[in-house]
């Protein structure tokens, strides 16, 4: 028997989470909330705005269309998904936005050794992950092998002239899919849209990445609850103050399926073909921008505890790693993500 588990967010935002909470809310405060990628997006700013929420929202709805026109591989004429189509080597004009999110990318693939591989496409919808869900099977070795030919972050070249930025690839099947670096690149958006207006007291999220900025409606700073790595429950495993970073957390337990008792994930190892076996659960990680975070949680999740502890270390990354045990659940962290800890 055979079920999927839809994604949730490992996140938690809500207010009710903040310490010192009361009735008496010093400073008005506004909440909106939507759909994009697949998921939602929530922004709360605290303080006056110059327009009202519904241009507001207007405006964050247009933004987040666009996202979604460049980069969605579910939408059949999104940027992305006519340069999948396209067989060619000709380098294809993509958008700016897209064109930082594939250099993130390229980075922290080359940092995690191929473990962030964004040409892993292939293997997500073979198994069964990406936007041509099929019933869920284990896929032969021959068809992990013939997926696995057809991926590489070596096969694709970003390249950039007077008149804007272009993508090329050397691989006619080669397929890129920038959905686990969508969210973080969508909370970026929010934030740059923020700052444009001058509002400088706001939580925004995407999915899974968040980012936040000053303080609340109750004039304390935002804080975010680290989710327990259980979909039975909506725990709080530690709580954050981002201090103006971004966020985000990658996990194994919110979509997998389950074949006659293995558990298979939907986080794929680009060096073996298959889901990951090992038993981190949870990575979190903080950096100055959720994109950022959003293409280092993925990457470390693949490598594993030790791996990724050690590398977080040698990059002097925030982040924070949950493995499953025998005996319940151990968490790990960086001295840089403990800075962040509220106490």
């Amino acid at each position: 028997m055979a079920h999927f588990i839809a994604k949730g967010l490992l996140l938690i935002t809500t207010l009710m989470l903040l310490a010192g909470c009361n009735d008496n809310e010093t400073r008005p405060q506004i909440d909106i909330e939507g759909k994009t990628m697949g998921t939602y997006y929530s922004v709360k700013i605290s303080g006056a705005i110059s327009q009202s929420k519904q241009q507001l929202q207007q405006e964050i709805d247009v933004l987040m269309e666009q996202a979604n026109d460049d980069i969605s591989t579910y939408r059949p004429h999104s940027v992305l998904s006519r340069f999948n189509q396209n067989h060619s080597s000709e380098p294809q004009p993509i958008p700016r936005g897209m064109a930082d999110i594939i250099l993130t990318a390229q980075r922290i693939g080359r940092d995690t050794a191929g473990a962030m591989d964004i040409t892993v496409g292939p293997l997500v919808n073979l198994w069964g992950f990406g936007p041509d869900k099929h019933a869920a099977k284990i896929p032969s070795q021959q068809e992990i092998d013939a997926a696995r030919a057809n991926t590489g972050l070596q096969h694709l070249k970003l390249l950039s002239d007077s008149r804007g930025e272009w993508l090329q690839k050397d691989l006619p099947e080669l397929y890129v899919d920038l959905s686990t670096l969508g969210e973080g690149y969508g909370v970026d958006q929010l934030v740059q849209l923020m700052e444009r207006k001058g509002i400088t007291n706001y939580l925004v999220s995407v999915g899974g990445a968040v980012s936040s900025r000053g303080v609340n409606g109750h004039n304390k700073p935002w804080r975010v609850a680290i989710q327990k790595p259980t979909d039975k429950e909506n725990a709080v495993q530690a709580l954050v103050d981002l201090q103006g970073y971004g966020v985000s957390t990658a996990g194994s337990y919110r979509n997998y399926f389950e074949l006659d008792g293995p558990h298979y994930s939907h986080v794929i190892d680009p060096t073996t073909g298959r889901p990951i076996t090992h038993k981190l659960v949870s990575a979190t990680v903080i950096a100055p921008t959720a994109l950022e975070a959003d293409g280092w949680d993925t990457g470390l999740m693949v490598l594993g505890a030790e791996k990724a502890l050690k590398l977080a270390e040698e990059k002097n990354l925030a982040v924070y790693l949950i493995t499953q045990t025998d005996n319940g659940f151990i968490a790990v962290m960086t001295p840089q993500f403990k800075a962040f800890l509220v106490k």
